[in-house]
């Protein structure tokens, strides 16, 4: 992985439940990407939720991506 590339996290079954209840969504509902796409962890299949983690000065953010 390339040092200006964001931090990509698999998440687990039970944060897919906690993030779907508390944006009140269904996992199809999240952007999607590519399970090409070179960022991805290499035990990533369709379907699976990736958060995103980009830094902005000081803050890192979290973004969710169903990969597809």
């Amino acid at each position: 992985m390339h040092i200006l590339q964001p931090k990509h996290i698999k998440l687990k079954p039970e944060e897919v439940r906690k993030l779907t209840k508390n944006l009140n969504i269904s996992v199809s509902q999240l952007p999607k990407i590519k399970i090409d796409d070179k960022g991805l962890p290499e035990n990533c299949e369709r379907g699976d939720v990736v958060k995103i983690e980009r830094k902005f000065g000081d803050k890192i953010r979290g973004y969710f991506r169903v990969v597809v």
